[in-house]
Order: structure tokens, then C-alpha cells, then sequence
């Protein structure tokens, strides 16, 4: 859905800013742009009541401890429950998806005609995924009886469902390799998008999305067994993932697990806060942005329209223009002018220009980007060591960020010898429209790598000389060695789609109704005990034995658990072996 409310003058992006208002009563008022353009329009004492946040989604990830409970700061300071804020976009989402569906079908679209499919980031853990999960349930989307009408997909792994279906006329390759589009490359990367869109243009039925089995022109140079990666570079942060081809159906197969880490475009923007409080003061950054709040969101866009208009080889500078109340504020606060702070204070490269406006060198911009981009090649660079990536034959750069010529320009330099760089063309949507091919497929990754080491804590035989004395523990004259962990899945471990762990378990009195079973995760596949260094707590398996309890129940029962860790989320079943009744079951990392 393109023709979204709102949207800002020069910045015609498909990308809606993840802003939220709610009304002083705490109820849902808008999303996205014209939440933005709301809260601005409010007086500045009005303003204050309402709750606006922004950029919220980057908390799931950066938050170590998420909860139900977990809280997010609104603008005006005031506290909000995440869940509820996660919940309300959803249901806007629903709300607004479903209306289109109905419009353009012409009869009404039921929420139970859908299967939803929700994208996050590689790097998130459990928990996030789980979070997003209950937020949907609570926006409506799917229940926890009905929890298939909802699918989390993981980003760069659509990113590279879709690139599979490229055709090589909707990329745009940097390394200059070859012909690309009939243009050679020297203005592939300038001029490249003007012609390019040009091309497609031309080529009108180039621009739908095809979904067939057809594999692109780009996917006939690869071979079964090639490798390539996708570096998914958005807002809060940046993705790696590398897959392998299988043929014949082309299915693929993770091979190094995702990595990543926050370093997104939202780096940029913190940088440019660190430019303002070194030129006006953090005192009175910190001031103004509590005071007027609206004009701070104000003094951003303008930032961000700007800040897509740096290029590698731009030579003029990039004016922004501070909003009115952000003149006389400083005026007022700090008894002298804004221009009078840009002489005295010693950047060098940010002057302020006769019409009002900051004036920034294409290289104090460049600066604000150098941070964040200098993590990704960081990060690539340590990727390419691995002996797994060592014969990537593509990279391909999508997510938002990746539009960023800066970045193009940096990886290209980084990488261009090792591999063909390949974007593309409506890279912010790749990430959409492979989601899309994920919920019409859920099969086609066929092999993950587990991002940790998972097992649960049992009672194992003693044994003198090989278990260390303090684990010992004498149960009714056996000896027991406590705390073995006793590994369901190793971390970096190959699992297949549907592999099943299996494991059964048998409770402590035949009179028990509920097992709950702790799961412990690591980082490394070096672990005997769950009391071991880095071994953590992550979970619950939670056996309900209630249903399964006739009159006539064996003394000995045993339950056995099926867990499946070959999907994007970890899933469990349990059977009562005896009666061959199944057992009701919850696998939980969020409320432990």
C-alpha cells in the first residue's frame, strides 16, 4: 500500500516512520506520518498531555530482560506498556490492510481469511519473537488456538527468498563486472537509477511481482552447493546471513548463522544529536527537546531528507533548516543567537548560511554516517573470515539503509574483489515482498543453524571419578549427579526443518498434575552443567497432566515431548505414552 497518508515533501520513501500518538487517555489516536503531523499541529502546551513515541521497535531488541511488563517512554516522559503499544500498530495494520482487501475485492474480508505474516530481525531473540507473537494475539491477528494464522519470518531470509526471484534487469550490480541492462557500469551507479527506472518503465510488466517457480537469470549462474549473503541493513539494525542453494528445487540451507548488531540508520541520526549538543549545548538539546517536542521532530525530518541527498562524490554542501522555535528558544536560554554559537563553537565544518539555515560540508555529513558504516564493514569483514564464507559468490544489500549511497560506496570498496555486489532495485520492499513468498511457502529454508546451545537440567547416575563431588546427591541409597544439562541442540548446529528433539519424561509422584521442566540456553556447545559459566535460564516447558489423569492411572507414567527448533520459532508437543493421549504443552521465554 503505497498511497499511505501523510508522507513528507523530497522524501518520497515506501517507508512509514514507526511513530505513534495516543490521546491524553492513553487510547489510540494515529500512526506513522500523520501521527507525526498531528502532534506538530497541537499547541505546545496541549502537546504535553499526549503521548507520542517513535523509533519503539528497536526496543525489543536492546531491552535484555523483555517482559509482558516491559515499559517505553513517551515524549512528554510519561511510561507506556511496549506490549500495548506493539498491540495498537498491529491492529492498525489489520484494521487498514483489511479495508484495502475489502475495497479492492469489493465484499467484505473476514480477519479469518488472512494468514499474517509479521518480519523481524534475524538478531532478535526468543523472547522478542515471542513478544510479537502475544501482541498480534492481543491486536486480533491470530489466537493461541488458531496460531497458525500468523507466521514470523525472519528478515534477511525473506530478503533472500526474494532475491532468488530476481530477474537481473530489477538489480543494479557495483562491481563493474559486467554489462548490466545494456549500460556499462561506470554510470550504472550515478545515472543507474534514472535509467533503470527508465528500463522499467518501459519494460511495464517487469514491474509486477511475480511469484513462480521460474528461478531468475541470476540464479542460472549459480551452481548447487554456491553460497551467497544478504546483509540486511534497516533502521535500528543490520543483519548478516549466508545460504547455500540445494538443487533441484533450490531450496536453501543457512549455513552461517545470523549475526548482526544495532548499528541502522538510527546511528546517523544520533550522530547529527551528538553534532547539535556539541555546537548549542546538551543542556539545551535536552531542554528543547522536552519543551518542544514537536519542533524537534521537525528539526529531524528536515535532517532526514537531507541526509538521503549525501553522496560519496558530492561536492556542494546540504543546508538545514532549524525550525523557527528552535531560533528563539536558544535566544532566550542562552541570552545569545544560534549564529553566534555556530562562530564560537569549533566545528569546522557546519557554518550557518544567511537564509536561516545550518550549512553542512558534504564532509561533516559523510562524518555522521562514518560511525555506523565503518560497524557494518567491521562486521563483514569478521564475517568473510569465516572459513564457511570464504566462497560467496554475491552480496546482496537490501533494507532501507541500503538505498544509502555512502554504504553502496563502502562495501563496494570493502568487497568488490571477493564477490558481485548486487542491490536491488526497490530495495527498502525486498524484505515485504519476500515476506509474502515466505506465507505462500513457510518450507522453502529447509535447513537453520541454532543461534544457541538449548537443554534442560536432569539427575544423572553418578559416576565416581567423572562427576565432581558436590553435584552428588543420595536419594534413597542411589546415587545421584544434580544439574547434568542435558543438550536438546547445540549452538551453530544444523537443524532441518521439522527435526524433532525428542525426550520423554516420567513426574515424581503418579499423583502430579503439572511438569515444569526449565530450559537453560549458552552461547557456546561446551557445557556439562546448567550451573556452568554463561549458561542461563531462558525458559519453561510446561506439561499439563490434568486431561490425561483417568482413574486408572499407571504407576509409572511417561511423557514424551517433541521439540522442533528447525523453524523460526521454538515449538513443543508432548504424548502420554500409556494412553497415547497428547499432553497439553507451553514452551514460554517470555514470562518465566
Amino acid at each position: 500500500m503505497r498511497r499511505w497518508e501523510g508522507g513528507d515533501p523530497g522524501v518520497s520513501n515506501q517507508k512509514t516512520p514507526t511513530t505513534m500518538l495516543l490521546t491524553p487517555e492513553r487510547r489510540f489516536h494515529s500512526f506513522g506520518y500523520a501521527a507525526r503531523d498531528f502532534y506538530h499541529d497541537l499547541d505546545p502546551n496541549e502537546a504535553k498531555q499526549w503521548l507520542y513515541l517513535e523509533k519503539f521497535k528497536m526496543k525489543l531488541h536492546t531491552t535484555g530482560d523483555l517482559t509482558m511488563e516491559t515499559d517505553l517512554m513517551a515524549s512528554n516522559g510519561k511510561k507506556v506498556k511496549a506490549l500495548e503499544i506493539f498491540a495498537y500498530a498491529l491492529q492498525y495494520f489489520k484494521e487498514q490492510a483489511l479495508k484495502e482487501l475489502s475495497d479492492q475485492a469489493g465484499s467484505d474480508f473476514e480477519n479469518s481469511d488472512v494468514r499474517w505474516v509479521i518480519t523481524v530481525p534475524a538478531i532478535w531473540k526468543q523472547p522478542a519473537k515471542q513478544f510479537m507473537r502475544q501482541a498480534a494475539y492481543q491486536a486480533g491477528l491470530a489466537s493461541p488456538e488458531n496460531s497458525d494464522q500468523l507466521i514470523i519470518a525472519l528478515e534477511p531470509e525473506a530478503a533472500s527468498i526474494y532475491c532468488r526471484k530476481l530477474r537481473l534487469h530489477q538489480m543494479m550490480e557495483l562491481s563493474g563486472k559486467a554489462v548490466v541492462n545494456g549500460y556499462n557500469a561506470s554510470d550504472t551507479v550515478g545515472a543507474g537509477f534514472a535509467q533503470a527506472k527508465e528500463h522499467i518503465r518501459r519494460n511495464r510488466q517487469s514491474r509486477t511481482f511475480l511469484v513462480e517457480n521460474v528461478i531468475g537469470e541470476i540464479w542460472s549462474e549459480l551452481e548447487e552447493g554456491d553460497k551467497y549473503v544478504v546483509v540486511d541493513s534497516g533502521g535500528g539494525t543490520v543483519d548478516l546471513t549466508v545460504h547455500q542453494i540445494r538443487l533441484p528445487e533450490g531450496h536453501l540451507k543457512e549455513l552461517y548463522k545470523a549475526t548482526g548488531g544495532p548499528y541502522g540508520s538510527l546511528g546517523v541520526d544520533f550522530e547529527f544529536e551528538k553534532l547539535l549538543c556539541k555546537i548549542f549545548g546538551e543542556d539545551f538539546i535536552e531542554q528543547f527537546k522536552i519543551k518542544r517536542p514537536a519542533a524537534w521532530v521537525d528539526l529531524m525530518i528536515a535532517f532526514e531528507s537531507r541526509k538521503r541527498a549525501a553522496a560519496p562524490d558530492r561536492t556542494n554542501p546540504l543546508n538545514i533548516t532549524l525550525p523557527f522555535s528552535f531560533i528563539d528558544y536558544y535566544k532566550k536560554f542562552r541570552g545569545h543567537s544560534v549564529e553566534h554559537a555556530l562562530r564560537k563553537s569549533n566545528v569546522d565544518f557546519v557554518k550557518w548560511s544567511s537564509q536561516g539555515m545550518l550549512r553542512m560540508s558534504p564532509d561533516a555529513m559523510n562524518a555522521l554516517f562514518k560511525p555506523t558504516i565503518d560497524s557494518i564493514i567491521e562486521h563483514l569483514r569478521d564475517l568473510f573470515q569465516k572459513p564457511e564464507v570464504a566462497t560467496v559468490k554475491f552480496l546482496f544489500l537490501v533494507g532501507g539503509f541500503a538505498e544509502a549511497p555512502l554504504l553502496q560506496q563502502a562495501v563496494q570498496a570493502a568487497f568488490g574483489d571477493k564477490c558481485r555486489i548486487i542491490i536491488p532495485q526497490d530495495v527498502g520492499l525486498t524484505i515485504l515482498k519476500g515476506a509474502v513468498l515466505f506465507g505462500l511457502d513457510p518450507a522453502v529454508i529447509k535447513v537453520r543453524r541454532s543461534p544457541l546451545t538449548y537443554g534442560v537440567g536432569v539427575l544423572n547416575r553418578y559416576v565416581e571419578g567423572k562427576h565432581p563431588p558436590d553435584k552428588l546427591l543420595v536419594k534413597d541409597g542411589t546415587r545421584w549427579c544434580t544439574d547434568v544439562f542435558d543438550k536438546f541442540i547445540s549452538a551453530d548446529q544444523s537443524v532441518a526443518l521439522g527435526e524433532l528433539v525428542k525426550r520423554s519424561y516420567t513426574p515424581a509422584k503418579p499423583s502430579q498434575l503439572v511438569i515444569v521442566i526449565n530450559i537453560y540456553s549458552s552461547e557456546s556447545d561446551n557445557v556439562s552443567f546448567i550451573t556452568d559459566p554463561g549458561v542461563k535460564k531462558c525458559g519453561t516447558l510446561r506439561l499439563d497432566l490434568t486431561s490425561t489423569s483417568g482413574p486408572a492411572v499407571p504407576a509409572r507414567r511417561e511423557i514424551q515431548t517433541l521439540m522442533q527448533f528447525g523453524d523460526t520459532e521454538i515449538k513443543a508437543t508432548a504424548v502420554d505414552i500409556a494412553s497415547s493421549k497428547s499432553v497439553k504443552v507451553g514452551i514460554d521465554f517470555l514470562n518465566y
